[in-house]
């Protein structure tokens, strides 16, 4: 399950593309949500990384993230930004309330 995580987070495939040897796709995604909402996926992670760094297999001077391989979420219109289309004015609809305006001064 933890094995079918790391290969979704590293590869950055959708969870459906999650190969069988790691199991149900939605039953690991369930899992990693649950983890990351209450917080034991961080746990986890950070004991690994405490383990790995006492071991010597981690070099601080090489611990840093590329950013050139993170790619952006795309923007979604959510509901304050959604256009709407402009309506046709009806023919002659702007005519008829120019005629009903008194001009300036009268």
């Amino acid at each position: 399950m933890f094995d079918g995580i790391l290969w979704v987070l590293r590869t950055g495939a959708p969870w459906r593309d999650l190969p069988e040897r790691y199991g149900k796709w939605g039953s690991v995604y369930h899992r990693f949500n649950r983890w990351k909402n209450d917080g034991t996926l961080d746990r986890i992670l950070k004991a690994l990384r405490i383990r790995l760094d006492k071991d010597g297999h981690i070099d601080g001077d090489l611990w840093c993230v590329d950013g050139s391989s993170v790619r952006p979420r795309a923007p979604r219109p959510g509901p304050q930004q959604k256009r709407r289309r402009a309506r046709r004015p009806r023919a002659g609809s702007l005519a008829r309330r120019m005629g009903k305006q008194v001009p300036p001064g009268r």
